[in-house]
């Protein structure tokens, strides 16, 4: 799979981290995860792949291997249990984002940059009001949201990990 590439001195991703990581993605028994094609970032390099059409690639491979997990987990262990996994996690998402501001997520260790408390506690706010008041938050919201840093912020790896279970929420959901 190729990409349109921007034009030099303009900045996409690196062409070839792109092809490396597509080539593990389709290479037999080296399936990526939806959480790893999630995960998935690349440098930038003048001259590189449109990093627009990459994400939207991206976007959707990741909905197609979602799919599949969510066929192999209901295979396993059956619809009901799988459903009921779904609104476990769902509502664990929804604890955590009830809680007082300031207070959603562990802070970064002293003196160590996390992401900005009023960001993420907006966000937070934004995906308690899309359980409890059916308010619009998508996928490609999820995935395109960004944190200014802040010293003493909310711990970035806690963060990123409960936008991840939620975007696999939304996808078992569909």
């Amino acid at each position: 799979m190729t990409f349109p590439r921007v034009t030099s001195p303009a900045r996409g991703y690196d062409a070839d981290a792109v092809d490396s990581f597509l080539k593990r993605a389709s290479d037999v028994g080296q399936g990526l995860t939806s959480a790893e094609i999630r995960g998935a970032n690349f440098p930038v390099a003048k001259g590189g792949y449109s990093i627009t059409e990459v994400d939207s690639a991206l976007d959707r491979l990741e909905d197609t291997v979602a799919d599949n997990e969510r066929r192999e987990l209901v295979q396993r262990v059956g619809n009901d249990a799988a459903t009921a996994e779904s609104r476990e996690l769902a509502q664990t998402i929804l604890d955590r984002v009830a809680r007082p501001r300031g207070r959603r997520f562990r802070r970064a260790k002293i003196f160590v940059y996390g992401y900005n408390r009023n960001d993420v506690d907006d966000f937070a706010d934004r995906i308690r009001g899309f359980y409890t008041d059916g308010q619009s938050l998508s996928r490609a919201d999820i995935r395109a949201v960004t944190f200014r840093p802040q010293v003493g912020g909310y711990d970035e790896a806690q963060v990123d990990a409960v936008l991840d279970e939620l975007v696999r929420v939304m996808l078992a959901a569909r």
